[in-house]
């Protein structure tokens, strides 16, 4: 397994951020240590303000079950708070937000 990760943050305007997340690291955690741009709030899985769309790439979860209905987790929506990187990530925003 890589030590770090390489994650392309696509925003809703302005251009991409890239940062790098540790395998032991949420990628919020790794998003706000860099300064890149990326809305949260309770950091744990529930208010579902961090959602993103994961383009490319693998994540493994910190809990079981995050706040994310089946359908949600099959259309590769993902919730950065609670999600490790386990490969480099190319993540879209929630139309209208960030």
């Amino acid at each position: 397994m890589s030590s770090c990760f390489q994650i392309r943050l696509i925003q809703a305007e302005g251009p991409s951020e890239t940062f790098t997340a540790r395998p032991e690291q949420s990628v919020l955690q790794a998003a706000l240590q860099a300064g890149a741009s990326m809305l949260s709030s309770c950091r744990n899985g529930t208010c579902r303000a961090c959602v993103r769309q994961l383009l490319e790439g693998e994540i493994a979860y910190r809990i079981e079950w995050p706040g994310l209905s089946r359908e949600e987790k099959a259309a590769g929506w993902i919730l950065p708070c609670v999600a490790e990187a386990r490969s480099d990530l190319l993540l879209a925003p929630v139309r209208g937000k960030d």
